[in-house]
């Protein structure tokens, strides 16, 4: 891995089974409705009905005082258990959400490795890893704090 790289790996509880939780991941043309980071998110393409070949672009407003744009293009679904996507833009690499039944609701974990391509970004990557890292943090339990709440509605 470069300086640059990043594998972020997140995982969430939340009281919901899993089925739930995925009708939630399925729609992210829906997701700035319950995940505050993301400023849009705008399907350029819906794909197959299974969600295979869906391509959507996001914009996110960060923790740091900057913007992620990125495109993700879903690659491979396996309901209830795997999305997995593919980024590129600012961010390239590969995402994957993992959904499993836990005693209380789902266990979801989301891998994300990633390398920083907008080069001003690549540039402080290096110094400014902890802060990433912290970055990726804060915008995941935000978007956690907001499924939950969701889920709650629904």
């Amino acid at each position: 891995m470069s300086r640059a790289d990043f594998r972020l790996v997140t995982d969430w509880d939340v009281p919901a089974p899993p089925e739930r939780v995925w009708d939630e991941l399925m729609r992210p043309a829906d997701w700035p409705a319950w995940w505050p980071s993301i400023v849009r998110a705008d399907v350029i393409d819906p794909g197959e009905a299974s969600g295979v070949g869906s391509r959507i672009r996001f914009e996110w407003k960060t923790a740091l005082p900057f913007r992620l744009a990125f495109e993700i293009l879903t690659t491979r679904v396996e309901p209830p258990a795997l999305i997995e996507g593919r980024a590129s833009g600012t961010l390239t690499g590969i995402g994957r959400w993992r959904l499993a039944p836990s005693r209380g609701g789902s266990r979801i974990t989301y891998d994300w490795t990633v390398t920083v391509a907008a080069p001003g970004m690549r540039l402080v990557a290096p110094l400014a890893r902890r802060a990433f890292v912290w970055n990726h943090d804060t915008v995941m339990r935000q978007g956690r704090e907001g499924l939950v709440r969701r889920l709650a509605r629904r």
